[in-house]
C-alpha cells in the first residue's frame, strides 16, 4: 500500500478509508495497536499468516507474551457503506489520535496515525539513516 492521505475521526471513532487501501484489505480487515503509538490495518490473509510465523516459532514464555498482546490489541473491522471503519477507543487513545487522523501506506499494511506525532516520526530519521537502511533491506 502506498501514499498518504489526510482524514477526520468522528466522535463515534468512525473514520473513511482510501478506496486504494480498501481495494486491497478488503470489506473485513484488522486493525491493531502494536508498533510505533499507530493504528496498523492488515488484510485478514496478511494478519493470519503474521499470526501463523508467531505459532510456528517454539512455544517460549515470550512468544506466548507476544501471541496474547497481538490478539488482545486487535479486532476485526468492516467497511460501511460510506466507505468508514469504526475504531475503538483503546485503539485511538494508543495511537492519541481525536479528530484528525493520517492514514498511509506501509508496504503490505496501511497505518493511521496521529498527523504530529507522524512527522515527528519522520523528522527523527535523517537522509543517511534511510539510505543506510534501504541498502540493508534491498539491497
Amino acid at each position: 500500500m502506498l501514499g498518504k492521505y489526510q482524514h477526520n475521526v468522528d466522535a463515534k471513532g468512525r473514520m473513511f478509508v482510501p478506496a486504494k487501501f480498501r481495494a486491497e484489505l478488503g470489506e473485513s480487515f484488522v486493525a491493531a495497536a502494536v508498533m510505533d503509538h499507530c493504528i496498523c490495518l492488515y488484510s485478514l490473509d496478511e494478519w493470519n499468516e503474521r499470526m501463523a510465523k508467531l505459532s510456528d516459532q517454539p512455544m517460549t514464555k515470550e512468544v506466548r507474551k507476544l501471541s496474547r498482546y497481538l490478539a488482545s490489541h486487535a479486532c476485526d473491522v468492516d467497511i460501511d457503506a460510506q466507505g468508514r471503519i469504526n475504531l475503538k477507543k483503546e485503539l485511538l487513545e494508543y495511537a492519541s489520535i481525536e479528530k484528525e487522523a493520517l492514514v498511509i501506506g506501509a508496504g503490505t499494511r496501511a497505518e493511521i496515525w496521529n498527523p504530529s506525532l507522524y512527522e515527528q516520526a519522520m523528522e527523527e530519521m535523517d537522509d543517511d539513516e534511510i539510505e543506510t537502511a534501504l541498502a540493508v533491506a534491498l539491497f
